[in-house]
């Protein structure tokens, strides 16, 4: 897989065309946004979370995006299924986001 960028015109799209969706919310000014993103892209080609979507929303120009997850600090990670808000976290640790993404089965 890869990660895909999204924004306010196209994530309810990608959200309802994916049944599980991961989103990564982060800022262009976020150091640990920034070390996190070869992580997030490991993570994104690890057999185990095949058919999960992986998204990169930048928090400061998509308002919609970030309050459909109630993102309180960056990075935060989202996990979706079917549309729906699943659990959501602020993290830097990447156990953590395996956690949010064993979520979705």
């Amino acid at each position: 897989m890869s990660v895909n960028v999204s924004t306010d015109q196209d994530f309810k799209t990608n959200l309802e065309s994916n049944d599980k969706v991961v989103v990564k919310y982060f800022a262009n000014w976020c150091g640990s946004c920034k070390l996190f993103a070869p992580k997030y892209r490991r993570l994104s080609d690890d057999d185990r979370f095949n058919g999960i979507t992986f998204l990169d929303v930048n928090a400061e120009e998509n308002p919609e995006a970030r309050k459909m997850a109630g993102v309180s600090n960056l990075p935060f990670f989202a996990v979706f299924q079917n549309g729906e808000l699943v659990d959501g976290a602020a993290t830097n640790k990447e156990d953590k986001v395996v956690e949010l993404l064993e979520k979705l089965g």
